[in-house]
């Protein structure tokens, strides 16, 4: 038994000091906030913008495409609403700004 504890103290002591020395000098990655959703550094996942669109117009996403266009990533959804309605909205993937 005395093995045992020896090498979880050891587990726990490398975890420790792991973390410690990964945080000690890295700066948080850059932010922006686009109404509230947090944006990392890469901008917003296509499940953030599926999210961010159907609050917005109170619609489903039915069909998501991803698009490049020149150097941007474009979400396009297709959304349905209650009524039946459809209609697609584009979502800049690197700013979440609808276009």
């Amino acid at each position: 038994m005395p093995n045992a504890r020896f090498m979880l103290a050891a587990i726990i002591a490398l975890a420790m000091s792991v973390g410690t020395a990964a945080s000690a000098g890295a700066e948080p990655p850059a932010r922006t906030v686009v109404g509230n959703i947090v944006l990392a550094a890469g901008g917003i996942s296509l499940n953030q913008a599926i999210s961010m669109v159907e609050r917005r117009f109170k619609a489903r996403v039915v069909r998501s495409d991803v698009r490049q266009e020149g150097d941007r990533k474009i979400y396009v959804l297709r959304l349905l609403d209650d009524a039946g309605n459809a209609q697609v909205v584009r979502v800049d993937a690197a700013s979440g700004a609808i276009l």
